[in-house]
């Protein structure tokens, strides 16, 4: 049975250790033996905590021993991006730098989650300082493979977590999203992500020093886990959510609101903004609004999301603005290569002037209103996370051309970022031998409503991973 528990879903992996069925060791165990089998394939996990995982385990098997109830997640692995801090590990950002910036504590979303039982085994790639691109790649670490088709990159920037939940190396991934990072590589790879509302779950980004970022750092960045299945979703979900004196943004929102009227009404955008879709990725969402039928949701087609290309100039403005004193530091940490795909925003978007800033900031607030407006007509939206199937590795980082590609393709997860609403990204099926997808964005801490519109479609489409790894005919040679 060992060689089948990496298999388990979260859920049942939980359900087994808590009924003596297996022991969390032997659950661990079984784990450590699927990365060290794929792992060398697919490079996603980058430190890997084995002693400390096993330590982990053989309390967690004394504590059920002696009569003590466990947790949701009891003796669940999960992995945790080299971007979040872990106790006692270096939280590395991916560059040789932070080598050695061990963290003094859990991240609150950690601490969580090792408080509902779940184990951490091991750090995930990013993208360097998850700055130098979508694709996953690090100075310190080298690059993550899409467990797919190795000649298509996985996604990020938290593709080391999608590859590693798609894989089998871990039953959750956590990582982080201000615009895509979760989402993306979720469709990539094949499974399921959530970004959450701002301000759903607690969460401390001050990594590298005491003083918090800037505000649209403290806004759009989000941390939410990815899993093979929504019923793994949903039981980190109830985890993560919450408040803690760490985080004065967290809300003490319930975390199920009241059931809605009549049946749920979703609206189905294909094409964002009217600026190209690929017909893979139209299909994927015909796909899933014919199951949302099937489930007795209203699904109606509407002409477009609300201010999307005023969303995506203010994103970047804001962004930029706030990035630009200290770029000269970090183009430094990111390296040769590294830096291009921060540098081609800042030649394109120039930082605004102090006035034009707080007028950026009323019209984020404007941006904001119309959408909890769309989503007071229209509960749910079904949409794209990026809208091709996955492109090459590096692309965004090449040339002007492929990065104004992807971050068109990302443009629905970039907009619904901004405006801090929730999101679901659930796979559809598998097309010309890569996984494709769909998310599913919801009213403000209305994460339920997207969980259950995604359970409808799993329920009717089935779940994509675990898979082996497949090795590619020829993976693409690029230099960053």
């Amino acid at each position: 049975m060992r060689d089948a528990l990496w298999k388990m879903s979260a859920a049942a992996q939980a359900e087994a250790v808590r009924g003596a069925h297996v022991s969390a060791v032997e659950l661990v165990d079984s784990h450590l033996d699927r990365i060290a089998e794929v792992n060398p394939q697919v490079n996603a996990v980058t430190q890997l905590l084995a002693e400390r995982a096993r330590e982990a385990a053989t309390r967690m098997d004394r504590r059920r021993a002696a009569g003590e109830a466990l947790g949701p997640l009891a003796g669940v692995p999960f992995t945790v991006k080299e971007s979040t801090a872990i106790e006692g590990v270096p939280t590395t950002f991916g560059t040789g730098r932070f080598r050695d910036l061990v963290a003094s504590a859990d991240a609150p979303p950690v601490a969580r989650l090792r408080a509902a039982g779940a184990i951490p085994i091991g750090h995930s790639n990013i993208p360097t300082l998850i700055l130098a691109g979508m694709h996953t790649r690090s100075e310190l670490f080298g690059d993550t493979v899409n467990p797919w088709d190795g000649s298509r990159t996985p996604g990020g920037s938290s593709g080391g977590d999608a590859v590693a939940v798609a894989t089998g190396m871990a039953a959750l991934g956590l990582g982080n999203d201000s615009g895509g990072s979760v989402r993306v590589p979720a469709q990539f790879c094949g499974v399921a992500g959530l970004k959450p509302s701002t301000g759903r779950f607690p969460a401390d980004h001050r990594v590298l020093g005491p003083d918090d970022p800037g505000p649209a750092s403290q806004i759009l960045v989000t941390d939410g886990p990815l899993a093979r299945s929504v019923g793994d979703l949903r039981l980190a979900y109830e985890v993560l959510a919450g408040t803690d004196p760490r985080d004065p943004r967290a809300v003490p929102v319930p975390t199920y609101g009241e059931a809605l009227p009549g049946p749920v009404k979703v609206a189905v955008v294909a094409d964002p903004g009217g600026h190209g879709v690929h017909p893979a990725v139209r299909g994927a969402i015909e796909t899933a609004a014919d199951a949302l039928r099937d489930a007795g949701y209203d699904v109606r087609g509407v002409r477009d999301v609300p201010r999307m290309d005023e969303a995506l100039e203010a994103y970047g403005r804001i962004t930029v603005t706030e990035f630009a004193p200290t770029w000269p530091v970090v183009r430094g940490l990111l390296g040769k290569g590294g830096d291009r795909y921060i540098e081609m925003a800042m030649e394109r978007t120039p930082p605004a002037s102090a006035d034009e800033f707080m007028k950026l900031m009323g019209t984020w607030m404007t941006i904001r209103r119309s959408w909890a407006e769309f989503l007071d007509a229209y509960p749910l939206l079904l949409g794209p996370s990026f809208t091709e199937p996955p492109v090459e590795p590096g692309l965004e980082s090449r040339d002007r051309a492929g990065r104004d590609r992807v971050g068109s393709g990302m443009r629905l997860c970039t907009v619904t970022s901004f405006v801090g609403v929730p999101a679901v990204a659930i796979p559809t099926g598998v097309v010309d031998g890569l996984p494709s997808g769909v998310q599913i964005v919801g009213r403000a801490f209305r994460e339920d409503l997207c969980l259950s519109a995604a359970q409808a479609i799993e329920d009717r489409l089935g779940v994509l991973t675990p898979i082996d790894p497949r090795a590619p005919e020829r993976r693409p040679e690029w230099t960053p």
